[in-house]
């Protein structure tokens, strides 16, 4: 391998619901992270990998960083926050706007006291009508932070992503390739099948109801024939959502089952057979029994 090689790592933050995960999904050319347009959507570090001749860039997609309102809020703001000193550069990214909230500004104190280069990233630049716009944007952010670099990009539409990564390796250093050219996750296969479940349950349900499900896979087995077996309990708060997440005769989650079976098949690249249960745990975000067994990792808790 060449001396001019870089690898390192990457994470990526943002108030939730800026377009991470799309970006991060775009970027390495399939499906890892869920989105919605529901906030909270991401509670682990989704560690994903994108390998190129010029080396290779290991993103951490993390929680968004708001302000807390029970430990699972904790434990998310708590990863996030931590990320910033264990990598190699920051990846910012805002939404298109000269308004810079509280929480763009907590955000900026967190950074302001790392030595990490922090390149931003303003997002959804396809949603602005006059390109001129942008200048105003890039002035209003470059003295929140030390930015290394600023560029306006757009996930959805695939605009500026290039030079996105060009500017990442940038200010990566020169290191070994971690993971083979096919990797582009380290998350199991039970945790993906568990997210693409919740995030069927997000986009399908109302509001009030999504913050509270958590998805365990109880079973995944595979058969002679090939045909992967999953069985999958989600979890609500309460017995009125149980209600709502079943819907009438089974509807909705018959539709959550559907959607959520065609990815995990695609991602599989086999048959799947899917069967879901509901199950009410009171109150699961603020216990820490609960939120280890539904895979949120203890030593971050």
């Amino acid at each position: 391998m060449e001396n001019n090689y870089k690898s390192g790592f990457v994470t990526l933050i943002g108030r939730p619901n800026v377009g991470k995960s799309t970006l991060m999904n775009h970027l390495i050319g399939q499906k890892i992270a869920i989105t919605s347009d529901k906030p909270q959507t991401t509670r682990n570090r989704i560690q994903t990998v994108y390998t190129d001749e010029r080396g290779q860039i290991i993103f951490l997609d993390t929680p968004g960083i708001h302000k807390a309102k029970n430990k699972l809020g904790e434990y998310m703001v708590s990863v996030a926050e931590r990320t910033l000193k264990e990598v190699d550069v920051v990846l910012w990214l805002v939404e298109p706007t000269t308004y810079i909230g509280a929480g763009e500004q907590h955000i900026a104190e967190q950074l302001n006291q790392v030595k990490t280069p922090v390149i931003l990233a303003i997002n959804k630049i396809d949603t602005v009508k006059n390109q001129e716009e942008i200048l105003t944007f890039i002035s209003a952010y470059k003295d929140v932070c030390r930015f290394a670099e600023i560029v306006p990009v757009s996930a959805l539409k695939d605009k500026n992503t290039d030079l996105l990564l060009e500017l990442i390796y940038k200010y990566l250093p020169a290191g070994p390739q971690y993971y083979d050219e096919d990797t582009v996750t380290d998350q199991p296969m039970r945790q993906i099948s568990a997210e693409l479940i919740r995030e069927k349950a997000l986009r399908l349900l109302n509001d009030e109801i999504p913050h509270g499900i958590a998805v365990t896979i109880e079973k995944m087995k595979e058969r002679d024939n090939g045909i992967m077996d999953i069985e999958a309990d989600i979890i609500c708060e309460r017995d009125s959502h149980k209600g709502i997440i079943i819907g009438k005769g089974g509807t909705m989650l018959k539709k959550i089952g559907t959607a959520a079976r065609r990815e995990i098949e695609d991602l599989m690249d086999t048959k799947v057979n899917l069967q879901l249960w509901v199950k009410v745990r009171k109150e699961w975000r603020d216990s820490e029994l609960y939120m280890k067994n539904y895979g949120y990792n203890e030593k971050e808790i």
